[in-house]
C-alpha cells in the first residue's frame, strides 16, 4: 500500500500542483492523453492517505461504468479503498433506495422503466402520431433532453426553438408527446432515468433531515468529464454540496461532443466565475500519442472559434517520434475503404494487434465499404457502438423490398429508388430527428452501393447485398475496430484511421449553426486525438466512381505541422508545408481513369466491381477454365476447414472465377486482380500460382504436410 509520498513520486509538475492542491475548489483543465485520471486518484489517495480526509467521505462521480470501475481499480491500489466512484445515475439511484420510505410515504422506490419507448409510443398515439421504433427514440430523446435541461413539457417548444433543436415534428406536437408521457408514468406508478435524478435532488433540496444525512456522508466531491455535466446533474451535485466548496473538477473543453443530449461545457467555462477562490491547473503534456499526432490535433484545434475556445489547451508531446500522419484523397469511397483495408493489413503484417487498429467515421452508415473492404481482405473486424450495417433493422427491410420487387425494371439505380420508396426512403430528402435520419442514412448507404454497380440486374444486386451480408456476420472474438466518432471518445489505439472527411459529413451536412460546426470541429480533434503511434486522415472526393464530387473536410488543416505526408490515391507523397491538396480537375480524371477498366471481350467499360475483377462484362462469352475453378474451388473448401472459417474468408467466388479465366502464371499477374491484396498473396500466391500451373490440390496437400 502506497504512503502519501509514494503517491506523488512519478507525477510530472502540473500534476503534483493538481495533486497536493489545497483543499476547496480545483479546476482542473487537462487535455487528451495528459494523465487526468492519474492526477485525480492520486489527489483522492493523496489527501486520503495524508490525513487530510475520510476516504468513506468522499464521493467521485463521472459518465460511465467502465470510467467508475477504472477509478475504483486506482483507488484501490493506492490505499483508498473506501472512496464511492460511481456514476451520477448509480450514485443517485443508491440515495433514492435508501431514502425511499421517506420520499414515498413508506413505500420502496417506483419501478425504474429500463426503456422508454413502449410509453413514448402509447403517448404519441394519444397525440394523434404513428410512429415506428425510429421516430419513438426520436422522441425519446428529445423528452431526455428537455429533462436533463430541466425544462417541463409546457415550455419545451419555446426552449427547443431558442436551443436550435430539431426534433422529429412541430415544437408544440412533441410538447404534448412529453405530456402524454408524463402521466402514462404516473398511471402506471414508474419513473425514469431522468425522474429518479430529480428525486435524488428533491431528497435534499425538500428534506432536511435527508440533506443533513447526505451532507455528513459526502463532505469531498471529485467530477470527472465535468464538460459533459447537463443542468439536471449540476443541480444534483449543488444539492449535495450545499454551503460546501471542496469540489474537485475535470475536464475538457475542446471534447465537448455531447451538447445534443443536453450536455453543457458552460460549467465548466464558468467554474472560476461561480467559484473565485478557486485553483485552475493546466495539464498540457501529452503521454498517449506521439508528437506528430500531438501536432496534428493542436493544428485542428487552433482554429476552434466561441466560447469554448478560451480554455483551450495547447498540448506537448512527451512519446518518442512516431511516423507522420498520413492526409490522402482518394476517387471514391470503395477505392478509399479499399486502401485503408490495405493498410491494416501491413500494420497487422508488421506486428500492430488487429485490436490495436481502429477505423473511425462520422456517420454509422459509412461502416458498410469498410466492413466490406476489410473482409475482402480477409481481415477481422469488430463493430463498436452499434450494429453491423447489415444487422440494421431498416437494412433488412429495405433488402426484403428489393427482394420483393416486381415492378417494370427500369435500369438499377430508378428501379432501386422505386422499390425502396415502398418503405418510406426518398433521396434529398432526410428526415429532422437522430435515429431517423440514421436509418434514412443506412438506406442511402443501399442506394449509393448501386450507384456504383449501376450495370447490375435487380436481381444480380440482390445477390451481391446477400454476399456481402454472409461475409460481415461472420462472428470475431478480436480484429480492427470500427467505430462512430462519438462511441470512440475514452478510447486509445496504436493505429486510428480517420475516413470520409469530406464536407457534408464532417461537419454533417445538418450542422447549420456556428456552435453546431464547432461541435463538429471537436469531434474530429477528439478522433485525432485518440491515436498514439500511427495516424491516418483521407477523403473520397465522390461516393461512388464518376459521382458527385466533394471537397475535404474543412477541419483539416489546409496547412498542417511541418512533415506531414499528403498523398494521392496514387501514393506519391506531396509532403512539406503547406500541404497540397487535389484539384477538381485531377480528382475528376483520376475517377475517369478508374472507370475506364474495358471488357477485354466486347471493350465495353467496366464499373461494377465483380466484372472489375472478371476484366470482362458478365454477359460476354467466358473463357473460364472449369477444371481450374473446380481445383480452386476444392482448394478453398480444404483451406477453410483448417482455419475454420467460412470458405469466402479465403476467396469469394468472384475472385476464384477470375482467377480461372485469367489464369495467372506469375505473382505479379495474380496480384493484377481485383481483391488479392499484399496479404493474400502472401498466404496463398505460391498455392494458387501452382494450381494454375496444373499442381493437383492433393499433391498440395501432401507438399504441405
Amino acid at each position: 500500500m502506497a504512503d502519501s509520498s509514494e503517491i506523488l513520486a512519478g507525477l510530472d509538475r502540473d500534476q503534483s500542483i493538481a495533486v497536493t492542491a489545497p483543499a476547496g475548489p480545483l479546476c482542473i483543465l487537462a487535455g487528451a492523453g495528459t494523465g487526468k485520471t492519474r492526477a485525480i486518484t492520486h489527489r483522492i489517495a493523496h489527501r486520503v492517505r495524508s490525513g487530510q480526509v475520510r476516504a468513506q467521505h468522499v464521493l467521485a462521480v463521472t459518465f460511465t461504468a467502465r470510467a467508475a470501475a477504472e477509478m475504483r481499480e486506482r483507488l484501490g491500489l493506492l490505499g483508498a479503498a473506501g472512496v464511492q466512484a460511481r456514476t451520477f445515475h448509480a450514485a443517485a439511484l443508491r440515495q433514492v433506495r435508501y431514502f425511499a420510505p421517506r420520499l414515498f410515504s413508506g413505500r420502496d422506490m417506483p419501478q425504474l422503466l429500463d426503456s422508454k419507448a413502449r410509453l413514448v409510443g402509447l403517448a404519441a398515439t394519444k397525440a394523434g402520431l404513428k410512429t415506428d421504433r425510429e421516430v419513438s427514440r426520436d422522441l425519446a430523446s428529445e423528452i431526455e433532453w428537455a429533462k436533463a435541461s430541466l425544462i417541463e413539457p409546457d415550455d419545451y417548444a419555446a426552449a427547443a426553438r431558442k436551443a436550435l433543436r430539431e426534433p422529429p415534428f412541430d415544437g408544440a406536437l412533441v410538447a404534448k408527446v412529453y405530456a402524454h408521457y408524463e402521466r402514462a408514468k404516473r398511471a402506471q406508478g414508474v419513473i425514469d432515468f431522468e425522474d429518479m435524478i430529480r428525486a435524488a435532488i428533491w431528497a435534499v433540496e425538500e428534506h432536511p433531515d435527508v440533506a443533513e444525512q447526505v451532507r455528513a456522508q459526502y463532505r469531498h466531491f471529485v467530477v470527472d468529464e465535468y464538460q459533459d455535466v447537463n443542468p439536471m446533474q449540476q443541480r444534483l451535485l449543488d444539492a449535495w454540496l450545499g454551503e460546501r466548496d471542496d469540489l474537485t473538477v475535470v475536464g475538457d473543453a475542446s471534447q465537448t461532443i455531447y451538447s445534443f443530449t443536453g450536455a453543457s461545457a458552460s460549467y465548466l467555462v464558468d467554474f472560476k466565475r461561480r467559484h473565485p477562490a478557486a485553483t485552475v491547473v493546466r495539464l498540457t503534456r501529452d503521454y498517449r500519442s506521439t508528437p506528430q499526432v500531438v501536432d496534428l490535433a493542436n493544428a485542428v484545434i487552433s482554429r476552434a472559434r466561441g466560447e469554448l475556445s478560451r480554455l483551450r489547451l495547447e498540448l506537448v508531446g512527451q512519446r518518442p517520434a512516431g511516423p507522420e500522419p498520413t492526409v490522402r484523397t482518394f476517387a471514391d469511397e470503395p477505392e478509399e475503404a479499399t486502401a485503408v483495408a490495405a493498410r491494416c493489413a501491413e500494420l497487422i503484417a508488421a506486428g500492430t494487434p488487429a485490436r490495436e487498429i481502429a477505423v473511425l467515421f462520422r456517420v454509422n452508415a459509412q461502416s458498410e465499404v469498410y466492413q466490406e473492404a476489410l473482409a475482402e481482405a480477409g481481415i477481422p473486424y469488430v463493430v463498436h457502438g452499434t450494429e453491423r450495417f447489415f444487422e440494421r433493422a431498416e437494412v433488412r427491410e429495405a433488402m426484403i423490398a428489393l427482394r420483393s420487387y416486381r415492378g417494370e425494371d427500369t435500369g438499377l439505380i430508378e428501379t432501386v429508388h422505386t422499390a425502396l420508396d415502398r418503405v418510406g426512403w426518398r433521396p434529398d430528402n432526410p428526415p429532422a430527428g437522430g435515429a431517423q435520419r440514421e436509418r434514412w442514412e443506412a438506406v442511402s448507404a443501399l442506394v449509393s452501393l448501386a450507384e456504383g454497380m449501376a450495370t447490375l440486374t435487380l436481381d444480380e444486386f440482390n445477390t451481391e447485398l446477400q454476399r456481402r451480408a454472409a461475409i460481415q456476420h461472420v462472428p470475431t472474438v478480436e480484429g480492427v475496430t470500427l467505430s462512430s466518432l462519438h462511441s470512440a471518445k475514452g478510447l486509445e489505439w496504436d493505429a486510428v484511421f480517420l475516413v470520409g472527411l469530406s464536407e457534408g459529413t464532417l461537419p454533417v451536412i445538418h450542422a447549420r449553426t456556428p456552435d453546431a460546426v464547432e461541435e463538429e470541429r471537436r469531434l474530429l480533434y477528439v478522433g485525432v486525438t485518440r491515436a498514439r503511434h500511427t495516424l491516418w486522415l483521407s477523403h473520397a472526393a465522390a461516393r461512388t466512381p464518376g459521382g458527385r464530387m466533394r471537397r475535404q473536410s474543412r477541419f483539416v488543416p489546409s496547412t498542417t505541422p511541418a512533415g506531414v505526408a499528403a498523398a494521392t490515391s496514387a501514393g506519391h507523397s506531396a509532403g512539406g508545408y503547406p500541404r497540397r491538396s487535389l484539384d477538381k480537375a485531377t480528382v475528376a480524371g483520376r475517377a475517369k481513369r478508374i472507370m475506364a477498366v474495358s471488357c477485354r471481350v466486347c471493350g465495353t467499360g467496366l464499373v461494377n466491381g465483380a466484372d472489375r475483377k472478371l476484366g470482362r462484362c458478365s454477359t460476354c462469352p467466358s473463357d473460364l477454365d472449369e477444371d481450374l475453378l473446380a481445383r480452386l474451388v476444392d482448394w478453398r473448401a480444404r483451406l477453410a476447414a483448417i482455419q475454420k472459417v467460412p470458405a469466402f474468408v479465403v476467396f469469394t467466388d468472384v475472385t476464384l472465377a477470375a482467377i480461372a479465366e485469367r489464369r495467372p502464371s506469375r505473382r505479379e499477374e495474380l496480384a493484377a486482380i481485383a481483391g488479392i491484396g499484399p496479404r493474400k498473396l502472401m498466404l496463398y500466391g505460391d498455392d494458387v500460382i501452382a494450381l494454375v500451373r496444373g499442381t493437383s490440390v492433393d499433391a498440395l496437400a501432401r507438399e504441405s504436410d
